[in-house]
């Protein structure tokens, strides 16, 4: 146990020292795990891949992630975008292992070889995407969940894979009947989650709720369990932690359950990507320069173009299609676990694997900076886009208008709606890239837009020129800068109130011209204190509870999501 501990704490020591560069960079901290990891296995300090203890680490932290996905994926989401996913999903797994099959029987590669090959380019990343969507907050934008249903679609196809490549290896037989049996079993358990998150769980866990310590043992003790049974069952830990997750979905409590678990699964994950960078130093990449070169390519530009033109057919707008195909840029780790499985069976040999690490590496790499910075990209590059968009876009069926109002609100999430519950609704113009919130923002009857204010088409469909007030309570200082940029350059300029997470985004943001930085502690301190001090027998204090009070039935009656 001290051997396992000192390797952890270097392993620790030395992905904060990456870390910090990374931030001081500016680029993700995953490539920061992932530089730890190729460091460790080229000097040699110790074999992460073979610790029994990080092995494990790195499936609590898939677990835990996918868990915390489940909880941000309710009911009325899955009926959004299920059908979509399904058929994108799907389709997207048929293209693309065609194409990548006769990519790789066109290197010479045994028709075995080109299968596995296929079938290791067409699954992405889960862990990688949810973890970069969730640090951009942008899980809940419509793209965000077909993006999360399209990598739920390929994580089922590539269990049923697994599944039946390790029934071969115990000296089972493929059947029919097996494929089946999995399919049915899914379908049940997904059922009984849903059943449980309606019926049994909420009584539970607002019993626990009074505790933080207690309901954060009870969560854990929740997605263990349902790890422990699923895996009897021949499912996954990361199938067991999402739908652990989803039965807690409509649970009022899940946002202080995810409060409290965020902080676990990150640790768990900087073992799994230190472990993914460590194994990638070990490969045989004698040879391989042209094919990986080209299964790299496959990935971060043809993958991607699959999911634009499908999601074209299914009628997206093209800036939904693209964003939503950059997530798509990588190859997966179920790919790594199927190459070493494959390897096991005689099926490949070492330098199949060694291609397909090296290709998963390279793609990884390239595509978090490509989802980091997928809006930058999409404004380049969004002119020859026009072939993957219909004209007449199902995203119109959102009602989508072109209106103008003095007053633009961007985000309607907890603070923005607050401050929409102060202002005048027929002077207010919401802009919302949630279809859930977009529902709400209906039956409230606000006018909106829906979409995302980094798309250059929505900013225009705003007319921020005209507006006399624009307020952003978007947490992510890029997207405030960018609009703070653009309504420099007006003629007539709106006054811009913008929202910060730190005191340095604070000042940032005033230098760059905002007429006011909304910083949640401060401005609500401020406006407590004097109210306070402006009634010294506190009679305020009575008004103010009664106030809140109607504006959180006034919430709760309208649907808080």
């Amino acid at each position: 146990m001290t051997g396992a501990v000192f390797d952890l704490a270097i392993v620790v020591l030395i992905g904060a020292v990456f870390g910090v560069i990374a931030k001081i960079l500016k680029q993700p901290t995953i490539l920061a795990y992932l530089a730890t990891g190729i460091f460790i296995g080229g000097v040699g300090i110790f074999s992460v891949g073979g610790n029994e203890t990080f092995r494990a680490f790195s499936e609590l932290g898939i677990m835990l992630l996918l868990f915390l996905v489940g909880m941000e994926i309710n009911y009325t989401s899955l009926k959004l975008v299920g059908r979509s996913s399904l058929f994108i999903g799907l389709g997207q797994v048929i293209v693309t292992f065609s194409a990548g099959y006769f990519l790789a029987h066109s290197f010479g590669f045994t028709a075995l070889a080109s299968s596995y090959i296929a079938i290791a380019l067409t699954f992405s990343s889960t862990v990688i995407v949810v973890k970069l969507l969730s640090d951009k907050s942008v899980l809940n934008s419509l793209y965000g969940k077909i993006s999360v249903g399209l990598l739920l679609v390929q994580d089922f196809v590539a269990i049923l894979i697994l599944t039946l490549l390790t029934g071969i290896q115990g000296g089972g037989s493929v059947s029919i009947a097996q494929i089946i049996l999995t399919l049915l079993k899914g379908a049940v358990l997904f059922g009984l989650m849903l059943y449980l998150g309606r019926r049994a769980l909420p009584y539970i866990f607002s019993r626990v709720s009074r505790s933080h310590e207690l309901l954060f043992l009870v969560s854990l003790a929740w997605v263990f369990l349902v790890a422990a049974l699923l895996s009897k069952m021949g499912f996954s830990v990361e199938i067991a932690g999402f739908l652990a997750g989803l039965a807690l979905a409509n649970s009022s409590e899940h946002h202080q359950i995810s409060a409290r678990i965020k902080p676990l699964r990150d640790f768990f994950l900087i073992i799994f990507f230190v472990a993914l960078g460590a194994e990638s130093v070990f490969s045989n990449f004698s040879g391989l320069f042209l094919p990986i070169v080209a299964f790299s390519l496959f990935a971060l530009l043809v993958k991607p173009l699959i999911v634009f033109a499908l999601m074209g057919i299914m009628g997206y707008r093209k800036r939904t299609g693209f964003m939503t195909g950059i997530t798509m840029a990588q190859i997966s780790e179920f790919s790594f676990v199927l190459m070493a499985l494959g390897l096991k069976l005689g099926h490949v040999d070492d330098r199949v694997v060694g291609l397909v690490t090296a290709a998963g590496v390279i793609s990884i790499l390239f595509s978090s900076y490509m989802i980091q910075f997928s809006e930058k990209l999409y404004v380049v590059m969004r002119r020859g886009l026009f072939i993957f968009e219909r004209k007449n876009n199902i995203e119109h069926d959102i009602d989508m208008t072109d209106i103008k109002k003095p007053v633009v609100l961007i985000g309607f999430h907890r603070l923005g709606e607050s401050i929409a519950m102060g202002l005048p609704r027929e002077k207010l113009l919401v802009v919302e890239f949630d279809p859930e919130i977009i529902k709400k923002l209906k039956h409230g009857g606000y006018h909106y837009l829906f979409g995302d204010i980094a798309d250059p088409e929505i900013f225009e469909s705003a007319h921020i020129q005209d507006a006399e007030l624009v307020i952003s309570t978007s947490p992510d200082i890029e997207d405030n800068l960018v609009l703070l940029t653009e309504v420099r350059g007006y003629e007539r300029r709106p006054k811009v109130v913008v929202r910060a997470e730190t005191e340095r985004e604070a000042e940032t943001l005033y230098k760059e011209g905002a007429d006011y930085v909304l910083f949640p502690h401060l401005t609500s301190g401020q406006y407590f204190g004097k109210t306070v001090a402006i009634d010294s027998e506190m009679k305020i204090l009575e008004q103010l509870k009664t106030k809140d009070l109607a504006l959180l039935r006034s919430i709760q009656k309208n649907g808080d999501f």
